[in-house]
């Protein structure tokens, strides 16, 4: 179980260590494309945060680097890549990493445990997550079966872990029941689920795609959509999203113009991307084998990329509720200041830049 504060102290224990980025190993580097040079002042390059780096939930970044969007913008960068979007997180935290790529719920769970977190550009209008089991469980039928099954998550805290609790909730089960099985990303989560260790997965594309295609599931809990992600919390739920420190904000404030620009130019490209466009800059090992499988997934997903980085405006109301439903405790703390979670301004700013080019 995830929820007990001994694992809880384990799991963050292994990101204790994680206080500079020389402590990082090396093989979770993805080092700046060619001609990327260090920041004015002989700077050390930036250091981006991602769980999970070869999921669709983090394509936008993927494009921006690999059409060099961020050295047209003269940074040089490091995506930090792993395993989970928890352990990004918490590398933030700790001030390893400068900027992180994850949920916006995040956010706003950060302010909760005061973090200052401010949401610099949108990537996604859905948090492009689904929870799903084998057809012949029929789940469906009898949701409250999973309260005695394993249900497969990326990482505890993840947001695949928050939407699963989520479902539970609205099914009537104590989120606290059920037991949920750490599997990561790649084929490792297809395994776990076809040998048994696992009896329902919640993850992100194209993992999800490929089980659809291959395998005989129910989908039980789907924000790969716009209407479906709607269903599930009622709202539009902000998914993905660029966000860093107020502090680094302030002491940096052209680096992150420049990253919101980046972003939202990689977010402008995939608006008019072809599946052959995307299979040529998309790494082989992204694809888990199956390219076909990817682009359909791609094509699932496209409609909740966000078209310029902006946060919806009805998107932080329905993030912190989803928030306090996961913890009712944090409604009777001091009010949650969603303004300052996120600005649009250096959405605008990049926009602006794209249309006089």
């Amino acid at each position: 179980m995830f929820d007990s504060a001994s694992s809880r102290r384990q799991w963050f224990s292994q990101l204790a260590c994680l206080g500079a980025t020389a402590a990082l190993p090396r093989s979770t580097l993805a080092w700046p494309a060619a001609g990327a040079q260090d920041q004015g002042g002989g700077q050390p390059p930036l250091r981006i945060a991602v769980g999970a780096r070869g999921t669709l939930y983090h394509l936008p970044l993927l494009v921006a680097q690999e059409l060099d969007y961020f050295a047209q913008e003269k940074l040089a960068v490091r995506i930090v890549d792993f395993s989970a979007g928890a352990q990004a997180v918490q590398a933030l935290a700790s001030g390893a990493v400068d900027v992180c790529c994850g949920a916006y719920e995040h956010v706003v769970r950060g302010q909760l445990q005061g973090r200052d977190w401010r949401s610099l550009a949108l990537l996604a209008r859905a948090p492009q997550i689904a929870l799903m089991a084998p057809a012949h469980l029929r789940l469906d039928a009898d949701p409250g079966r999973l309260a005695t099954l394993r249900i497969g998550v990326t990482a505890p805290g993840s947001s695949t872990h928050y939407l699963a609790r989520l479902w539970l909730q609205g099914a009537g089960i104590p989120a606290d029941a059920a037991q949920f099985v750490p599997v990561g990303v790649g084929t490792t989560a297809l395994d776990a689920l076809r040998q048994g260790r696992i009896h329902a997965l919640c993850h992100a594309d194209p993992l999800l795609t490929l089980l659809e295609q291959r395998s005989r599931v129910t989908v039980l809990a789907d924000t790969r959509s716009l209407k479906g992600t709607a269903q599930v919390y009622g709202g539009p739920m902000p998914g993905g999203c660029l966000f860093a420190a107020q502090t680094f904000i302030q002491s940096q404030p052209e680096q992150a113009q420049a990253l919101a620009n980046a972003m939202v130019r990689a977010l402008r490209w995939l608006q008019t991307a072809s599946p052959a466009d995307l299979a040529q800059i998309v790494p082989k090992a992204y694809l888990l084998g199956d390219r076909g499988a990817y682009l359909a997934a791609f094509e699932k997903v496209r409609e909740t990329l966000s078209p310029d980085g902006l946060m919806p405006a009805d998107g932080p109301v329905t993030a912190l509720r989803a928030v306090q439903r996961m913890r009712p405790e944090a409604s009777q703390q001091a009010r949650v200041a969603l303004e300052r979670t996120f600005s649009n301004t250096w959405a605008h700013r990049a926009r602006a830049k794209l249309e006089r080019v």
